[in-house]
């Protein structure tokens, strides 16, 4: 059973927090240059792809966005293939929700805002150690983690442009990737988690390669979860 914490031990909460961020500031920023460079590559002008980071701000669909329209897909497929890509938000937010329903409603649609896949694993991960939502540790792990290096590492590939080699034949590629599982592993903390690790994981690669990638990303992040609600609990578990 969590017990809610007192306010010493929550500034503690919030220095691990910040420091488990630091793991994501360099893989985002890496990933960030990665779109940029991309982005400039596929005829976005230095100020569109800082403006798309900033309004848009959801990295997968960002580089899936990219590639649809390289590829001259229609601007209606291109919105629905962005939306199914995000669709696993939903689930991150219904996860979220019983936390933060006494926030006021304007400071939890920032936090929808800056709800990234790794905003998310710190949020839930410091909410659970502190035994309530505490937003200042939430913004700790959003801002350092993910938006604010995201935000500096597209600025930096939207400036060197296509001054940069293949980022794939550099590993930057794999960087966000792997930065994701490690945090994956510290997040899971019992068979329903891992469950769902494996099930997305298994369901992405076979998607992918029978469907394309994107179809991989949308079907692996949806049904991972759903598989996981479906395998019961140990008994006493919480």
């Amino acid at each position: 059973m969590v017990t809610s914490t007192g306010e010493a031990d929550l500034r503690a909460l919030r220095r691990r927090v910040a420091i488990d961020s630091t793991a994501m500031t360099v893989s985002a920023m890496a990933f960030g240059v990665v779109y940029g460079v991309a982005a400039r590559g596929a005829g976005f002008t230095a100020a569109d792809v800082v403006f798309t980071s900033v309004v848009v701000f959801a990295g997968g669909s960002q580089f899936a966005a990219i590639g649809a329209l390289t590829q001259g897909v229609a601007m209606p497929f291109i919105v629905v293939m962005v939306a199914m890509l995000n669709t696993r938000h939903l689930l991150y937010g219904a996860a979220l929700a019983p936390w933060v329903q006494s926030i006021p409603r304007l400071q939890r649609a920032a936090m929808a805002y800056a709800l990234s896949d790794e905003a998310f694993a710190l949020g839930i991960a410091h909410f659970r150690r502190a035994g309530r939502a505490d937003v200042t540790g939430y913004w700790l792990g959003a801002a350092l983690g993910t938006w604010f290096p995201w935000l500096v590492g597209t600025s930096i590939g939207a400036l060197i442009g296509g001054s940069v080699v293949d980022p794939a034949r550099l590993g930057l590629d794999v960087v966000f990737p792997a930065a994701m599982a490690g945090l994956a592993v510290g997040l899971a903390s019992g068979r329903r988690e891992y469950a769902a690790a494996i099930a997305g994981a298994v369901i992405g690669v076979v998607a992918s390669l029978a469907l394309g990638t994107g179809a991989g990303i949308v079907l692996g992040g949806v049904l991972g979860p759903i598989v996981g609600l479906f395998v019961p609990e140990p008994e006493g578990a919480r």
